[in-house]
């Protein structure tokens, strides 16, 4: 189990149920909550609200004298056999869950081999995708998931992949010059959610916060048409604080 060491609040809260996980993985007649306090030394509070989002997502259960045990998703994504398959499911239930909470369409994303690819969404009637007009491979410069992705690569990468991907005008929003594309990546800082304003496409909002477990590069984002645009701050913040149950799946 590994996740980068990143200062934000989803990554703490992945490593601290890391830490959970790993001893109750070790007992298999379960593990009190004062017991996990006191090996952890987390607070009452902080523990409380770490197994309340470690049952609801299924890694462990609380049998009857109140200790808690493994549980079946943790057992599912713990064993080899079918483990890409549980996890896949595993995810979409985490966005499906996410779109409903956030009121947006959202968007698991990982940069491989050089390229930008959308692993996973979750939309709807209400939460409508946004149309990809324009190849998301090829838009790195101009979306909230690209900027994202970009943002987590050191600078010759970021150069290779803007080579092979010509920063085209998108909208009158687009950033174009390779040099301001560079600098606003360098200072964003990784604790806040990466914005597209009508970047990509007329019409559409987006945000996007990094998740990257051991050395993959990936993001989370969200889209909401522009006339919800008012929406997006409180939105990104809702996807952020969201993020760990994401990060918990792939470091497991």
């Amino acid at each position: 189990m590994a996740l980068m060491n990143e200062p934000t609040a989803p990554y703490h809260s992945a490593q601290d149920a890391l830490r959970v996980l790993e001893l109750v993985a070790r007992q298999s007649t379960g593990v009190t909550d004062a017991e996990l306090a006191r090996q952890t030394g987390l607070g009452a509070e902080r523990l409380t609200a770490l197994l309340r989002m470690l049952r609801r997502e299924g890694y462990v259960e609380q049998v009857t004298d109140g200790a808690y045990v493994a549980g079946a998703a943790l057992a599912r994504l713990g064993s080899a056999r079918g483990r890409d398959q549980a996890l896949r499911e595993k995810l979409q239930q985490t966005i499906d869950r996410l779109r409903d909470s956030v009121g947006a369409a959202i968007y698991l994303s990982r940069y491989v081999d050089g390229e930008i690819h959308i692993s996973q969404y979750a939309d709807g009637p209400a939460t409508p995708a946004v149309n990809e007009w324009v190849d998301f491979r090829s838009a790195a410069h101009a979306s909230a998931i690209g900027k994202s992705l970009l943002g987590q690569l050191d600078l010759n990468a970021r150069r290779d992949h803007l080579s092979r991907h010509r920063m085209a005008r998108l909208t009158s929003r687009t950033i174009t010059n390779e040099r301001l594309l560079m600098s606003r990546l360098d200072a964003q800082p990784p604790t806040v959610p990466v914005l597209d304003l009508q970047e990509y496409a007329v019409g559409t909002v987006c945000a996007a916060v990094p998740i990257t477990a051991g050395s993959s590069v990936g993001c989370l984002a969200l889209s909401l048409p522009v006339e919800h645009a008012h929406r997006l701050r409180q939105a990104a913040d809702t996807l952020n604080r969201g993020a760990t149950p994401v990060l918990l799946s792939l470091a497991l």
